[in-house]
């Protein structure tokens, strides 16, 4: 049988013919009106006034933390529960992270341990720089709280939307819910560029300051002239091109992801030890990846175990994010932790979700995990 894998990118006939189109005009690189178009069009997309295209979510968290000037030996607070690039710009910009954990309702940044964290750094007279919220596999933690706690104590927000485009918070777009927000247009993301991002904001002058770190910061002269030190982070017209015609079938995209986590939670109801990421109530979840947890003592396996069986079968599953406490290049980060990311990285396990996947490779996917119980 045909190999399933987790995630991978779903194109159409609007991305070749936007492709070609910048193809045949020999606007190839550096930049070119499909990235003038596609910032144009996400931007609106999610309400917000201004966006820079970038080369990587990562690039743009990098530009984020230098826009707000966060010096080195500052602390930022960030989700342990996340991908590396989440945290790495933090060590880029020769700041401290301080990870915090995650709440169970979401799986996001625990706004209660964030508010006591911040309220704790005021007593002590050094509050952090900046405060990074992740949407974890496309669902937004409870912003209201997290924008409170930050507000009170002036703290700047950004808003790591890079697994969300397409979720909802109250009716907000991801992406439009910090300070500065960024986006991931990665191959395994619910639209791809293959390799891209963006970073969102409401002032105009800071998005210009980004567009010009990302091009070398080179001053506007007739020979190159650098006063700052820059980075080659834009997005060429290329992938942009390929954006634009993604960001056209997004609504599509969420709705087979979200069609395809209901299909495994409808064939997995009754297996023992078995659940599923919630849905938080104060938004829309793109489900970008169904995530399950294994009780390895009811369902009478582990999530590593599960996974080799599956991988057996060709079937590509993966664990939960590690929390970034745990990882040996975060070692003596200080942190605020409650065991609730311990336990989702300990039971978790991603299957495959990408939109690409037909009803019959889910059931396929249900059939080996059932099959998966009792092997321990």
């Amino acid at each position: 049988m045909a190999r399933i894998p987790l995630s991978v990118p779903h194109m159409g006939t609007a991305e070749r013919a936007l492709l070609l189109d910048a193809f045949d005009s020999n606007w190839i690189a550096p930049l070119g009106p499909h990235v003038d178009a596609f910032e144009r069009e996400v931007a609106a997309r999610l309400a917000m006034p201004h966006a820079a295209a970038l080369s990587s979510g990562t690039a743009a968290l990098h530009l984020a933390l230098l826009l707000l000037d966060v010096e080195p030996g500052a602390e930022v607070i960030a989700s342990t529960l996340t991908f590396a690039g989440t945290v790495n710009p933090i060590r880029y910009v020769g700041a401290q992270p301080v990870l915090l954990d995650s709440e169970p309702q979401s799986w996001n940044l625990d706004a209660a341990l964030l508010a006591d964290e911040l309220d704790a750094c005021a007593r002590r007279g050094r509050l952090p720089a900046a405060v990074i919220a992740v949407d974890l596999y496309g669902q937004c933690p409870d912003y209201d709280a997290i924008r409170a706690a930050c507000d009170r104590h002036r703290v700047p927000l950004i808003e790591d939307a890079a697994e969300a485009l397409g979720a909802t918070y109250h009716d907000r777009p991801a992406g439009s819910l910090g300070d500065l927000n960024i986006l991931s247009f990665n191959g395994n993301k619910i639209i791809t560029t293959s390799g891209g991002g963006m970073l969102l904001g409401a002032n105009g002058d800071t998005i210009a300051r980004a567009r010009m770190l990302a091009t070398q910061a080179r001053d506007p002269a007739p020979w190159y002239q650098h006063s700052t030190i820059g980075y080659n982070y834009r997005l060429s017209n290329l992938l942009a091109a390929v954006g634009r015609g993604q960001l056209q079938v997004l609504e599509d995209r969420i709705q087979r992801r979200r069609a395809i986590n209901r299909l495994y939670r409808e064939a997995l109801a009754d297996v023992p030890g078995l659940s599923f990421q919630p849905e938080a109530p104060w938004g829309r979840s793109t489900f970008w990846l169904t995530v399950v947890l294994l009780d390895a003592t009811a369902f009478g396996a582990t999530p590593e175990q599960a996974r080799v069986r599956l991988l057996e079968q060709d079937i590509e599953a993966r664990p939960v994010w590690k929390p970034m406490h745990l990882q040996p290049v975060m070692a003596g980060a200080r942190t605020r932790l409650t065991g609730v990311s311990d336990r989702l990285f300990r039971d978790g396990l991603c299957l495959p979700s990408g939109s690409t996947l037909s009803d019959a490779d889910v059931l396929r996917v249900a059939d080996a995990i059932r099959a998966a119980r009792g092997v321990r």
